[in-house]
């Protein structure tokens, strides 16, 4: 004969297996925390609402139909009934279902098998049980409408009804009367699951009857209705076919809806997920190409915004995060749209390059990490903001936002973590590399497969949801930081996903142009560079130029102003022409040369120190002739000698007011010596990355997921295990802690260990928790036992005197 079938959820897990056990822990990781007692604490834990919450929202979309239609069946139900809830009874007006019922069949043991791992159902195929919790998140009521649209059964929408109407319907419905109305209700509802006579019952209806109930049929059930409703109304309320609610509420009950449904629960069962499709097939070359020219982009748009930030950044917000000028400001500088600097600015604190310096004066400014990011190599540079985006939490399309309490969203600002984020990307991408090398997929069938797959987190017709806007972002960054290219996912990138980062940094690199070591100068007073240039010299040129504009060249133009700039970081005329010469392919043309030794020949020609500030000069008609500009009287600056000029402001903007009149001043320090000005780096702290923000508990790995079945294996065991009774004393409710004296504790483990049985004992340690624990001593000295604990499946040591007493195992 076949064993007994559980009678609740606790005996339902108690018969799984550890494979399966541990696969209900994997599937659901909050029921670890902390690790179940033993199996009853489990199903518990199993059952509540929360934990029933989370479990409900990482059900594809046919799965949730299938609880949704378990939900409305009768409890427990049939494997049978719920297949005819899927698939309907055939009877819908001719219409052919015959391909989309195989699809249901064959899917239906599929999700059934998923709502059985995850402990939302349980039971025999002739006895399924939906959990209580998902019961009533899932069925119907007026104030949550069932998914499915179906309203209560007819004994729910009749509970209250006085007798006398009951016998009224029945009589109207052309029933015979009852003696209760118990009866009365069954009497209806057989009529309404009996097609032949639903059918002659509803041949009846008028017209404008039958259109009321095609108007609740597929939901919302509930409808309004005047204190003198219409003819159609009234003939419907009379035969039961709407019943009130209230006064002004009826609903249609579910058993005339499911009649009317041929039987299905929902309209459009989903048994198969949305297929992905492709609105362009490109050479997987050609994308990796555009991917790895992307990558490029996106490593030096990394770099040029810290380089802007280097001597110190925007100053941090009071309520934390960029101002909305000064992401403007940066946008501007890195000649992009405000939402891709946003962008790159949160990808630069992602990956730990970027954060604030914690200063009194707070500032953003770059961290070490980004001294040692620039030391790497381009693709293992880019290695490293992709594999920052992966997993960041932090969500930069929500810049420019408000959150729930209609505050604005900043850049770098608090509230921008979703923990849906990296989920959502990793399926992307996984969506993405499904396809064929070289496919670009349709965004709206990305998204329809996404909402299939996590149907309550967004559900389709609902609007633009967080899970699609995400994925929409996704596909958007991916363009952006090189993960894809043309719409198409790139090599590296399947390589990044699969391999790790050292396999997609080798494919990554052929494709990367190489730097170059000289530029190409020009009459008009610019320099292109035809490509990447090493570092060493990209950093001089930037300081001897300014970028005029980008693409595949960069053009550089100099000016009286950079000029001036090199000459303040400490170069000189003759540096600045060897250099020059060293690395330009061209020869240096002679206006350039010009412009060169004229700056030098007027940079320090000014002196400025502090006095509050002071110029001095030796040419007196210079100095006359500022005194005499009324550019500067601004400065308020005076002559206390022939040669020195004194004025209020600060030595700096004496500087910058004077070379906006045209001069090139040089600032000297307290000896007179001139003082170098290189642009200087500002670094934060050593700060690590931010931290993703965790959606839920993390999935548990091998070792734990065992550990964790075996000590709730060993406690159930303790907890359910027939323990010996003493000849003597009273026996203690179940599931009590032993009590013995410490003569008999002793004599029963030292008993136990020279037998080599195990025993059960209950023992409270240095903190004060008491537990239940099954050991097999084997050695008992010093006051100490030493056992095989069966809960924690490791050697382990117990004071005697902690241990509250001892009970052998029966037989």
């Amino acid at each position: 004969m076949g064993t007994t079938p559980p009678r609740t959820l606790a005996e339902a897990l108690r018969a799984r297996d550890d494979e399966s056990l541990a696969g209900l822990l994997r599937a659901r990781p909050d029921l670890l925390s902390p690790v179940p007692g033993d199996i009853t604490q489990l199903a518990t834990r199993a059952g509540t609402r929360a934990s029933v919450v989370r479990a409900l929202e990482h059900l594809d979309r046919f799965a949730l139909q299938t609880a949704e239609a378990l939900a409305v069946a009768p409890d427990p139900a049939p494997y049978e009934t719920l297949l005819g809830l899927m698939t309907g009874d055939g009877q819908d007006d001719g219409e052919q279902r015959d391909g989309a019922g195989a699809a249901i069949a064959e899917a239906l043991p599929g999700a059934v098998g998923t709502l059985r791992e995850q402990a939302l159902v349980w039971g025999e195929d002739d006895r399924l049980r939906l959990v209580r919790t998902a019961r009533e998140l899932l069925s119907p009521s007026p104030q949550h409408p069932s998914p499915t649209g179906l309203g209560p059964t007819v004994a729910e929408a009749t509970a209250g009804m006085s007798p006398g109407r009951l016998q009224e319907i029945l009589t109207a419905a052309g029933l015979p009367a009852t003696h209760d109305p118990v009866s009365a209700v069954t009497a209806l509802t057989a009529l309404f699951t009996d097609r032949a006579r639903m059918g002659e019952l509803l041949d009846t209806a008028p017209m404008e009857a039958l259109a009321v109930l095609d108007r609740l049929v597929w939901g919302p059930p509930y409808g309004e209705v005047t204190p003198n409703p219409t003819p159609p109304v009234k003939w419907l309320r009379d035969r039961g076919l709407l019943l009130p609610v209230s006064t002004r509420t009826v609903v249609l009950p579910r058993e005339a809806a499911l009649h009317l449904r041929a039987g299905r629960a929902h309209r459009v069962p989903e048994p198969r997920p949305p297929v992905v499709a492709a609105v362009a097939e490109r050479d997987p070359q050609a994308v990796d190409s555009a991917a790895a020219g992307q990558a490029f982009l996106a490593v030096s748009a990394v770099e040029e915004l810290l380089k802007l930030w280097n001597g110190g950044g925007p100053v941090v917000l009071r309520s934390g995060g960029l101002s909305v000028r000064e992401l403007r400001k940066t946008a501007t500088a890195l000649d992009v749209q405000e939402p891709v600097a946003a962008f790159w600015v949160e990808l630069a604190y992602a990956a730990g390059l970027l954060a604030s310096d914690g200063e009194a004066d707070e500032r953003y400014a770059p961290t070490p990490a980004y001294d040692e990011w620039l030391e790497r190599s381009a693709q293992e540079r880019w290695v490293a903001l992709a594999t920052a985006w992966l997993t960041a939490t932090r969500t930069s399309g929500l810049v420019g936002g408000q959150d729930a309490k209609g505050r604005a969203l900043s850049a770098l600002g608090p509230d921008l973590d979703r923990s849906a984020a990296p989920e959502v990307r990793h399926r992307v991408l996984a969506l993405l590399g499904a396809l064929p090398p070289g496919t670009a997929p349709d965004p709206e069938t990305v998204l329809a497969r996404l909402r299939w797959e996590r149907p309550l987190r967004g559900a389709a017709g609902e609007g633009m949801d967080l899970r699609s806007r995400i994925a929409l972002w996704t596909l958007n960054e991916s363009e952006l930081l090189g993960i894809t290219g043309r719409g198409a996912l790139a090599s590296q990138t399947r390589a990044l996903l699969t391999g790790g980062p050292a396999e997609a940094a080798g494919l990554l690199a052929p494709l990367l142009p190489e730097p170059l070591d000289h530029v190409l100068l020009q009459a008009d007073l610019t320099a292109v560079a035809p490509g990447p240039l090493e570092r060493p010299l990209a950093d001089m040129l930037g300081a001897l130029a300014d970028i005029e504009s980008k693409g595949g060249a960069t053009v550089y133009r100099f000016t009286p102003g950079s000029v001036r700039r090199a000459l303040d970081a400490g170069q000189t005329a003759a540096d600045l022409h060897a250099f020059l010469a060293t690395h330009s392919r061209t020869p240096v043309p002679q206006p350039l040369s010009y412009l060169i030794d004229d700056v030098a020949r007027r940079h320090g020609h000014l002196r400025i120190g502090a006095a509050s500030s002071y110029v001095r000069c030796d040419d007196e008609a210079v100095l006359g002739e500022i005194l005499a500009d009324r550019r500067s009287a601004a400065l308020r600056l005076r002559r206390i000698a022939p040669t020195v000029l004194a004025a209020l402001a600060d030595p700096a903007s004496l500087l910058d007011g004077l070379r906006e009149m045209g001069y090139a001043p040089a600032a000297e320090s307290a000896d007179g010596d001139v003082l170098i000005t290189r642009a200087g780096a500002h670094r934060t702290p050593p700060r690590s990355a931010p931290a993703p923000v965790p959606e839920g508990p993390p999935v548990p790995d091998t070792t734990l997921l065992g550990a964790a079945v075996r000590a709730i294996r060993a406690g159930d065991n303790a907890a359910t295990v027939v323990k010996a009774q003493p000849d003597t004393g009273p026996a203690g409710p179940p599931g009590a802690l032993p009590r013995t004296t410490p003569a008999e504790t002793l004599v029963t483990v030292q008993a136990a260990a020279m037998t080599g049985s195990t025993v059960w004992i209950g023992y409270v340690n240095a903190e004060g928790a008491a537990s239940q624990r099954v050991i097999a001593p084997v050695r008992v000295e010093g006051g100490f036992v030493t056992a095989y604990d069966h809960t924690a499946d490791e050697i382990r040591t117990y004071p005697l005197h902690r241990i509250t007493g001892v009970a052998e195992l029966a037989e």
